[in-house]
């Protein structure tokens, strides 16, 4: 036999209190004037009967569903944003939301669809992800509901939460220069990638901040520049720059798949990380921690942006342009000199 599901009128009872007043300290309706004790004494009848507002009933009241919208370009299809996900999720079930997800599988077009069908649906407020961090334009919801977009930026003004490469940028280059390091290279600038902010926001930033600490230092780092970010072109970059600079104690990589190539071409020339040539990186790829030794790298804080997303378009954070750290995976290949 199926057990009856407490209702409001349970609690009333247990408590000693009206329905009105259950009705008021369980669905934090303002305006109460009862005592702490009183509504602490309804909270405790809720917990022991383990009563649960109707959602069904919430929504028609409070015209809300009590769900959040997120778009992706490509996030759901590849393992290198899947913490975005994991971020809207877990934020979304603390806050007692669910969450409806929509690909638009990299047709930013297909955007304004996408809002349209979350907005018949009655999302309480829209997240547009994106995997590489860039300028896009996304049309404006025919409603007003609060929207965000993380890991990009828009011409219009939406509210964007992006990692903070620059600092990230700094925190690296220090990293090898508090070790000792004075003798280093950069492989990956990605010059014209980084001069066109529809192809990333991210990549200019990221090396301002390494030239700064590098400045700061006196530092004059060689430097080799790709035209992608690929193990293989970072193998044979790596090749090239310590036969042109044998004395180098350090390499920094533009991201963890240039690291990896980087590796493989240490190991081929029979030297070792971190006791011949130091390698540092950005993004903290799955792979990164497995390598041998791991690799030391700048995190980039997916997970976080979107939890915070998801709390910006629920009211609990302010609706405003944010720059989330990326942490420093302090791993084993940086040597001290």
């Amino acid at each position: 036999m199926t057990q009856k599901r407490p209702t409001l009128a349970d609690v009333a009872k247990l408590s000693g209190m009206s329905k009105t007043a259950v009705s008021l300290i369980l669905n934090d309706r303002p305006g109460s004037r009862l005592s702490p004790e009183a509504a602490e004494r309804i909270r405790a009848a809720a917990a022991q009967l383990g009563y649960k507002p109707n959602p069904a009933a919430q929504s028609l009241r409070l015209g809300k569903t009590r769900s959040v919208g997120f778009i992706s370009d490509e996030v759901t299809l590849t393992r290198y944003a899947s913490g975005m996900i994991k971020g809207v999720l877990h934020a979304a079930r603390d806050l007692d939301h669910t969450v409806l997800i929509a690909e638009t599988e990299g047709d930013l077009d297909n955007v304004g669809l996408a809002m349209e069908s979350m907005l018949d649906r009655r999302v309480d407020g829209l997240i547009v992800g994106l995997m590489g961090a860039r300028v896009v334009d996304l049309p404006r919801p025919s409603q007003d509901i609060p929207l965000v977009i993380v890991n990009g930026r828009t011409p219009t003004g939406v509210p964007s939460i992006l990692p903070d490469e620059r600092a990230a940028g700094r925190e690296v280059a220090s990293e090898l220069i508090e070790a000792g390091h004075r003798r280093i290279g950069i492989i990956g600038e990605l010059p014209e990638i980084a001069a066109n902010p529809r192809k990333s926001v991210s990549i200019g930033a990221r090396f301002v901040g390494i030239d700064e600490a590098f400045a700061a230092a006196g530092i004059r780092p060689e430097r080799m520049q790709l035209s992608e970010w690929s193990p293989a072109i970072g193998h044979d970059a790596a090749l090239e720059m310590l036969a042109a600079y044998p004395d180098l104690t350090a390499l920094l990589a533009g991201n963890d798949n240039v690291a990896f190539g980087i590796f493989q071409a240490l190991s081929s020339l029979g030297l070792r990380v971190p006791e011949d040539v130091s390698v540092i990186s950005f993004d903290d790829e799955e792979l990164a921690g497995y390598l041998r030794p791991g690799l030391t790298t700048a995190r980039l804080p997916y997970e976080e942006m979107a939890r915070l997303g998801v709390e910006m378009i629920l009211g609990r954070r302010e609706l405003a342009d944010a720059r989330i750290t990326m942490p420093l995976m302090r791993r084993q290949s940086v040597a001290r000199i």
